[in-house]
């Protein structure tokens, strides 16, 4: 296993990000063992992590979404997949440490920003509460943890609220919740207050659980799902059947 040295991306003030590389995946990190986000090397554009993945299942339910935002930038990893799987759509991004935007452009190939995408040095907070987003994003990706994989570091109802109001009408939200079971609970149980319609997929990679929220609940028609599912799997690559799948067990557990 190799390791970047820390002194490279450690701009004071924040975690230092670090990589190490096992077996062709180069991994990040802020400062410890934790992992941030993940790419392997021969496929550099493709989504490594599978709780990453699920992110994107707010593919099944919107297939041109014109304004994409992600808070959290992680290793970029969704940051690129939609950026380049998604031409007629703006990126933006919000992530607070500067040391991951380095890392990220100097070591995760994300692109510099364009008049598509947009990575800023912001707190997530800020970025949802600014009027200029209200009512403009179509999805929303919420990935907030600190250096030890705590968090999410956001999970009040006042920020569930600002993200919901950045939403267009149908507008979707995907957030990874990840920690002690408490912490689930609070994060579903904010959600659940603000949007119509709230889901959650069974855990995947140590305790990660994928939500996604809906600002107006969708019409869920099964066989269209999986439809779209297998068109998924055959433009983008991804398991997209499996979380139809993870759907559909869910409603069929809240429906008894």
């Amino acid at each position: 296993m190799s390791s970047t040295p820390t002194s490279r991306f450690a701009a004071p003030g924040h975690p230092p990000a670090t990589t190490t590389q096992f077996r062709g995946v180069r991994f990040l990190h802020l400062g410890t063992s934790w992992v941030q986000g993940a790419m392997r090397l021969d496929k550099p554009d493709n989504i490594e992590l599978e709780y990453v993945q699920m992110m994107m299942m707010w593919m099944l339910f919107k297939d041109q979404p014109m304004r994409i935002a992600q808070l959290g930038l992680g290793s970029a990893a969704l940051t690129k997949f939609c950026y380049q799987r998604f031409p007629s759509a703006r990126v933006d991004v919000a992530e607070l440490n500067p040391n991951v935007i380095d890392i990220c452009h100097a070591e995760f190939g994300l692109p510099p920003n364009d008049e598509r995408l947009n990575v800023r040095e912001m707190d997530a907070m800020d970025f949802v509460l600014d009027p200029a987003n209200r009512n403009t994003i179509d999805v929303l990706q919420v990935d907030l943890y600190d250096e030890d994989a705590r968090g999410p570091v956001l999970d009040s109802l006042e920020f569930y609220q600002a993200c919901h109001d950045c939403l267009t009408d149908d507008g979707i939200m995907t957030t990874n919740v990840f920690g002690e079971f408490s912490n689930y609970d609070k994060n579903l149980q904010n959600m659940e207050l603000v949007f119509d319609a709230v889901v959650w997929l069974p855990e995947v990679h140590d305790a990660n659980i994928i939500v996604i929220a809906f600002k107006r609940a969708p019409q869920i028609d099964f066989s269209v799902l999986y439809e779209r599912a297998g068109d998924i799997k055959r433009r983008m690559n991804l398991p997209a059947k499996n979380w139809v799948n993870g759907l559909k067990s869910w409603m069929q557990d809240h429906q008894e």
